[in-house]
């Protein structure tokens, strides 16, 4: 993962969100249960398989009492990093840049 240019690199919120469930001694099996999810879609989110939506992160907020809030955010830069390590996107950037310049 490429840090942000001060040595940070974002953090997928499933890690997080795995740390925290396992330090309550929480069974990922229950936690799925009472969430009403699927436990191998809790299972993809915890392990960075699977992206946090507006939705899960709210029920991972009604679960746990983490802010959905802060790890929409933690998912929003984990996805920035993701996309700027993208080469065929960087070249379709520049494109678009080059072509778009004489316009400003």
């Amino acid at each position: 993962m490429t840090n942000l240019g001060n040595g940070f690199c974002p953090t997928h919120p499933g890690e997080v969100l795995k740390d925290e469930i396992e330090f309550r001694k929480i069974s990922q099996r229950e936690l799925a249960r009472r969430m009403g999810l699927s436990y191998h879609i809790l299972n993809d989110i915890l392990n960075e398989r699977r992206p946090l939506t507006t939705k899960t992160a709210m029920m991972f907020e009604a679960a746990l009492d983490v802010p959905a809030d802060s790890l929409m955010r933690m998912q929003l830069k984990y996805n920035m990093a993701i996309a700027n390590e993208d080469k065929g996107l960087s070249k379709k950037l520049a494109e678009i840049r080059q072509l778009t310049a004489s316009l400003l």
